[in-house]
């Protein structure tokens, strides 16, 4: 579990649940528009069945957040662009701009392909500005700089977040009749290329 401090003026955003307890006077509101994102892009990523419902959480005192006995990772994002899978997404500050990203708009039919074959949607959250943001995981997270000179490659179903100015593509070595069917992660890659830093979790267990 992760513990946070809520202050006044200075709400939080949780995914709706994961409160375990807390201390002070502090209230717990559904966001009925997914954050910061606009009411658009949550129902367009209500349709999809890609949403993330929130809560907001205000007043003054301490939270314990956690969900299904995860490992919680914290994230500073110190004014870089953040993207994290929606479903891992724990808790983050309100000072934190949200939206969401297609993954198709990166790497085109890649960008689609890597969404229908592992599972992890086509939308992507997006969190921008300076503050903290808690993600689950199963098992630890490593974070891996990724560097022009030196990309890095992983399994798409292990993949839990990136930090920074990165571009993602899925490839494989294997020819298309070899991806039909089949369902490891082995057979896709997702490369990740620019500068910044990308959260691999030690599982490719789906939460």
């Amino acid at each position: 579990m992760v513990e946070a401090r809520v202050a006044p003026g200075r709400p939080l955003y949780s995914q709706r649940g994961a409160m375990l307890a807390y201390r002070g006077e502090v209230s717990f509101t559904p966001n009925l528009v997914g954050g910061q994102g606009g009411l658009m892009s949550a129902l367009g990523r209500r349709a999809r069945g890609e949403a993330a419902p929130l809560m907001t959480v205000e007043g003054d005192g301490t939270v314990f957040f956690g969900h299904g006995g995860h490992e919680v990772h914290v994230i500073e994002a110190a004014g870089a662009l953040l993207h994290v899978e929606a479903d891992r997404l724990l808790a983050f500050e309100g000072t934190l701009r949200q939206g969401t990203v297609f993954l198709g708009a990166q790497g085109g039919v890649m960008g689609l392909v890597r969404g229908q074959a592992t599972g992890q949607g086509l939308f992507t959250t997006t969190l921008e500005g300076h503050g903290a943001v808690a993600v689950l995981a199963h098992g630890g997270v490593l974070e891996l700089p990724v560097t022009p000179q030196r990309p890095v490659h992983v399994d798409p179903q292990a993949y839990v977040a990136h930090l920074g100015d990165l571009r993602n593509r899925l490839s494989t070595a294997l020819g298309w009749r070899d991806m039909v069917g089949r369902g490891s992660g082995e057979a896709f890659q997702l490369e990740l290329s620019g500068q910044g830093t990308v959260y691999v979790q030690a599982s490719e267990e789906k939460l």
